[in-house]
């Protein structure tokens, strides 16, 4: 097989979907339940419906699982576009990160239209931040500082979402141009402008991509009917209270 750059994004794209269709949302809950998700609560196949719905420790395993599947997905994704023949070590560089991108776009469309369920997923929000923890981790530390923020001040876990997903593109933007590309700009290790404009092009991509999904939770925050996070409580626990 030659490794070329079509070669590469098919292998990461077809990779990072099917790992994207494998659902912690609904195997969790079937092993804890018997029922389905996405018959549950809100219908979504997540890990706020799972906290809603099933309770904390389902909820917790769902947010792990789906965290790994997306750092694994974006990990296969530099390892495949490592493989290309590149002697550049900037260009090497740039790729790799293009591989890392492409695969968290497309795990997290396989983990909101899943192959193995129906095309019936969930809104990729956990899935996202894999792929920010792998593929820039101070755009991570913004976006989840972000999203406690405006949860802590809302309760509203899906605005806090949705914000997240907004200010993921203009944090790349601004972490690209000036920590990456303004101070290497005319030395050996220039990292090319392009690096910023597709990043951040990557970022506004999945960015729309969980603003989108959450279109329904968007029409009840404008109409002031979204739910504010309040877990399940165990049965023990309404016996004790």
């Amino acid at each position: 097989m030659i490794w070329n750059p079509f070669t590469c994004s098919v292998v990461t794209a077809v990779a990072a979907y099917l790992i994207g269709s494998i659902n912690p949302a609904i195997v969790i809950t079937r092993i804890k339940t018997g029922k389905d998700i996405r018959t549950m609560g809100s219908g979504n196949a997540g890990f706020t419906n799972v906290l809603r719905s099933v309770g904390v420790p389902p909820a917790v395993a769902t947010i792990i699982c789906d965290y790994l599947k997306g750092i694994i997905a974006v990990l296969i994704g530099w390892l495949i576009f490592q493989s290309m023949p590149i002697t550049n070590d900037v260009a090497r560089t740039e790729y790799v990160k293009y591989g890392g991108y492409l695969a968290g776009m497309f795990v997290i469309i396989g983990h909101s239209f899943p192959l193995f369920y129906g095309f019936r997923g969930g809104k990729g929000v956990v899935t996202a931040n894999a792929l920010m923890i792998v593929v820039d981790f101070r755009v991570f530390l913004l976006i989840i500082a972000t999203f406690l923020i405006v949860v802590a001040f809302t309760r509203l876990i899906s605005l806090g979402s949705i914000v997240g997903a907004a200010m993921f593109p203009i944090y790349t933007c601004l972490m690209t141009y000036f920590c990456d590309y303004l101070p290497l700009l005319g030395t050996a290790d220039e990292i090319r402008f392009r690096f910023v404009l597709i990043s951040t092009g990557c970022a506004l991509v999945v960015g729309l991509m969980i603003i989108i999904r959450h279109h329904e939770n968007i029409k009840r925050l404008i109409a002031g009917e979204e739910k504010k996070i309040k877990p399940k409580k165990d049965k023990k626990e309404k016996n004790n209270a």
